[in-house]
């Protein structure tokens, strides 16, 4: 049970940190965000959207208790990753362009499924 800990922590830690120094990137606008989004023909106030976001959704994620919000905030980052998945083999670029979003969702749905109970919503009775 303790190796179910540490390892939700750690791909937790990696996960957020990823997410979150990425959000911090989209909500200054680093150079690299502006570039990307220039490639794929977005819109550049899209990466104020996804940085306060992806900030929000790190902070839920660390935060004890906020359960239901846990969930959402995992269903955010599947979406966002999804979305950028498809985004990059969508325009075109290079298969190497389409890993960092797939690695990134495959630490974080390591970090959902190692959720300890504490950070999990109850089930619901069936009816």
């Amino acid at each position: 049970m303790k190796a179910k800990l540490i390892a939700y922590w750690i791909t937790t830690i990696l996960f957020c940190a990823a997410m979150g120094f990425g959000g911090v990137a989209d909500l200054l606008r680093h150079e690299s965000v502006r570039e990307v989004l220039a490639r794929l023909h977005y819109p550049e106030y899209l990466a104020t959207i996804l940085g306060v976001a992806k900030v929000l959704g790190v902070i839920a994620l660390l935060l004890p208790g906020t359960r239901r919000l846990k969930e959402w905030a995992y269903a955010g980052f599947t979406f966002d990753l999804l979305g950028a998945f498809a985004s990059h083999a969508f325009s075109g670029d290079p298969i190497k362009e389409m890993f960092p979003p797939v690695i990134l969702l495959a630490i974080g749905a390591a970090s959902y499924l190692l959720r300890p109970a504490s950070r999990r919503l109850p089930d619901t009775p069936k009816a």
